[in-house]
């Protein structure tokens, strides 16, 4: 592996991002808004052909995934489980999306995975603010 000297300026990385979400509309608008801003968007419509891609994806190949917690077939919390089992290098990288923090479950997961939390509605301009805390989070922690 080549090391730069330490002038090089190292070369731009384009920001990806793996949205799961059951609602076509929300993961358009995601794909839409974050695409206009350099972000190469992914997307699954339930947690379980999210999973299988996931498992199959190289260690940093996204910068962040973004997950409902609410879905049918296989929720965000099933997700994040698999991934703790499977590949905890990309919980790390989780962020949730809910419409129901309110409910004891949701809450008490939440709290528990330690994970970012952004409420639906959400501002896409908020989401963009917290998808980049978390890339640079990870990234800071990738380079140590």
């Amino acid at each position: 592996m080549e090391s730069q000297s330490p002038g090089a300026v190292a070369v731009p990385h384009t920001p990806r991002l793996f949205v799961i979400d059951d609602e076509p509309s929300i993961r358009a608008a995601i794909r839409r808004f974050l695409t206009r801003r350099g972000w190469v968007v992914e997307e699954a419509e339930d947690g379980q052909k999210a999973l299988d891609a996931l498992l199959h994806s190289a260690p940093g190949y996204y910068d962040v995934v973004m997950c409902d917690l609410r879905m049918p077939n296989f929720s965000g919390v099933e997700l994040h489980g698999a991934l703790v089992q499977q590949r905890p290098d990309l919980v790390q990288r989780l962020v949730f999306s809910t419409g129901d923090v309110a409910s004891a479950d949701a809450s008490s997961f939440l709290a528990g995975s330690g994970r970012p939390v952004i409420e639906k509605p959400f501002e896409l301009a908020k989401l963009e603010e917290m998808l980049n805390h978390v890339r640079d989070e990870v990234h800071t922690v990738d380079t140590r």
